[in-house]
This record gives C-alpha cells, sequence and structure tokens, in this order.
C-alpha cells in the first residue's frame, strides 16, 4: 500500500454566500493518478486551487507528507499546476519558458541547460528550444506547458483540464502521453476533468463530485460497474436507471418481471433503483418469461448499433453488434452479474447531493 502523500480534512469554502465545497475529505496517495471528475460548478477546480495554494479554505486544512501547508503560497508547495489556458510567455523563446521558474531559484546556467534537454525529450520535443510559443501547435505548447512544470521537480502535478482546448484526436494522443509521463517520472498526478473518457482512460483513482460533495471514490471499473448512486450511474457514461422492487436477496422484478441477480441485504419487496448499462441488454425474439418491447429507434455506430426500445412505458437504451430494424418486437433480458442495485434516496436533496463519506 502507497502512503499518503496528501490530506484534505475538513474543507469548506464558499463565495459569495454560495457553498462550493461542504466539508469535504480527501486523501492522495503517492504516485497515484487521481482524477476529479463532475460537472461544471461541482467544485473540483476550486478543490485543486486550494490545494495548488491559489485559494484559502473558509475551513479544514491540508496536509502534505505529514506537514500542514495549508496557509503556504503556491511557490513554497512541492506542487506544480498546468492549467487549461497553458500561460506560456508568448515573448520568451520554448528554452526561456521551461528555464524560468529555475531562474528565479538562482539555479546554475549549466543545471538549466541540462534540465531544459531532459524536459523536452521527456515531452518528445527534442530541439524546439529556440522556438517561439505562438509557431507551436495546442497540443505541443500543452507539452511545453508541462515541460515547465517538470523541470521544478514537483512531487505533485496539478493538472487542470488541459486538455480542454484540443481536438478530439489530439486530446486522445495527449492522455497517453500524460500516462506515459506519469509512469516515467513516478510523481502524483491530479487531473480535473468533466470529461467521463479521460477520467476512466487515464486514471488510477477517479473522485467524482456534484455540487461540493464527493459522490464516490474508486477505480475506474468500480465507479463503471458498480455505482454508488443514480447520479454517478448516470454521469458516468450511458444507464437505464430504472424503478423497481427488490423481492428478496437475489431477486428483483423489473416492470412486473422477475430477474435474478447477484445484490443481497436489500430487505424484501423493498422498492429500489436499478442500473442496467446499455451494453449488458440483451435482445432476443419476444418470449413470456422476458420484458417485451419495440426498437423505436436505431443508429449505427461503427463497433455497435445504438437502438431505443420501447418497454412498459420506458425507452431502454440498447448497445449491440446485432441489429433490429425499427419496429421488431423484442424481448429484453439481462445477465444477473449485469444488474445493479442501489437504494432509493431518503430525499429529493439526497439524490441530487449524495453523501460526503
Amino acid at each position: 500500500m502507497k502512503k499518503v502523500l496528501i490530506d484534505l480534512k475538513n474543507i469548506s469554502k464558499s463565495f459569495d454566500g454560495q457553498m462550493v465545497l461542504d466539508d469535504l475529505n480527501l486523501y492522495i496517495r503517492e504516485n497515484e493518478f487521481l482524477t476529479l471528475l463532475g460537472p461544471s460548478g461541482c467544485g473540483k477546480t476550486t478543490t485543486l486551487r486550494i490545494l495548488g495554494g491559489f485559494e484559502s479554505p473558509d475551513k479544514g486544512s491540508v496536509v502534505f507528507d505529514g506537514k500542514d501547508i495549508t496557509k503556504l503560497p503556491p511557490n513554497k508547495r512541492q506542487l506544480n499546476t498546468v492549467f487549461q489556458r497553458y500561460a506560456l510567455f508568448t515573448h520568451m523563446t520554448i528554452a526561456e519558458n521551461i528555464a524560468f521558474g529555475l531562474k528565479i531559484k538562482k539555479k546554475s546556467k549549466a543545471y538549466i541547460d541540462d534540465k531544459i534537454k531532459y524536459a523536452l525529450k521527456l515531452v518528445n520535443l527534442d530541439g524546439f528550444e529556440n522556438r517561439m510559443p505562438d509557431s507551436l501547435s495546442g497540443g505541443q505548447q500543452q507539452r511545453i506547458a508541462i515541460a515547465r512544470a517538470i523541470v521544478n521537480e514537483p512531487e505533485v502535478l496539478l493538472l487542470d483540464e488541459p486538455l480542454g482546448a484540443l481536438d478530439l484526436k489530439l486530446r486522445q494522443d495527449m492522455q497517453y502521453e500524460l500516462i506515459r509521463l506519469k509512469n516515467e517520472l513516478g510523481i502524483t498526478f491530479i487531473y480535473v476533468t468533466h470529461d467521463q473518457e479521460e477520467a476512466l482512460t487515464m486514471s488510477d483513482t477517479i473522485v467524482v463530485m456534484n455540487q461540493g460533495y464527493i459522490q464516490q471514490i474508486g477505480s475506474p471499473e468500480k465507479i463503471y460497474n458498480e455505482p454508488e448512486n443514480a447520479f454517478v450511474a448516470d454521469f458516468i457514461g450511458d444507464s437505464n436507471i430504472i424503478n423497481a422492487t427488490m423481492i428478496e436477496d437475489k431477486l428483483v422484478e423489473i416492470f412486473g418481471t422477475r430477474f435474478p441477480c447477484v445484490d443481497t441485504g436489500f430487505g424484501k419487496n423493498k422498492p429500489v433503483d436499478v442500473v442496467i448499462r446499455p451494453e449488458d441488454v440483451i435482445l432476443s425474439s419476444p418470449a413470456s418469461e422476458k420484458i417485451k418491447g419495440v426498437v423505436t429507434h436505431l443508429i449505427f455506430k461503427g463497433v455497435h448499433y445504438e437502438m431505443e426500445v420501447t418497454a412498459c412505458g420506458y425507452e431502454w437504451l440498447v448497445h449491440s453488434t446485432g441489429m433490429y430494424p425499427v419496429g421488431t418486437e423484442v424481448g429484453i433480458d439481462v445477465d444477473p452479474f449485469n444488474i445493479q442495485i442501489m437504494n432509493k434516496p431518503a430525499s429529493e436533496d439526497e439524490e441530487a447531493v449524495g453523501t460526503n463519506e
């Protein structure tokens, strides 16, 4: 088990009387790629800025390697931040941009030159020392911003939606670059994004946030396959979220049809929410023991067909390599392991924000 490097304790922050973070607790391990994921306004960037020292919490503390750094300014922390707007100095060459922080630290010229070469090699931009920022593509500028952060030898790299301004292909390429860099450097990456695919692709750990609360923490597989509430299920990928009744352990009733499942401990005849991913819906010929529906929409997506199936007044989203034309009557089935049962929220407020556990 890797040691805990950063511990955010009871962090609260509000702006103009509006609570942005509410008693947030989160620890981050050494050499972890941790992603803060959530919609705009969920508190993820504020969390990152508090970590970097650009904002002060109203309450709570930031502990780094056992020391309280809550009041330390950004330049005194063993952290470097890469922003979405790369903030390169346009009047400086690439070498001068990368060397900026080292010159402030009064490092020798030989040391700085070695570091520039090392950083450019690491981000696959050897020989770019004398180029100007405006001669580079967005992806190249992004790499230079990372190189500038790396040469300061931070223990932690904070990345605030750094791929947001790039086109899709370049964004995907940079995802693999960031994974490679993290593995080569052996430092902790804390990444902020609202893009679920980015989070699932790159992270060791994902922290899903909404309205200032942590909704769920876990590996990409756990977050995707075992969402803890309807918000997480709906935000991470596509989901069918359906009102159902837990008849007893390992048996759930969906629209009047009983399905075996693997969940236990929900009680008998208890109202629950069921999450079924589109790729886990099995379509076949209609049969008496299955839910019957009709295909109402069909789109070819390359690797699969995306269909909507109307059944029992609900629009099921289905991803399948098999194609069923619009108007086809089908039966709906699901493997027991692919039925995820969740307790219904106790209130509308709980449904909106979840719990901070």
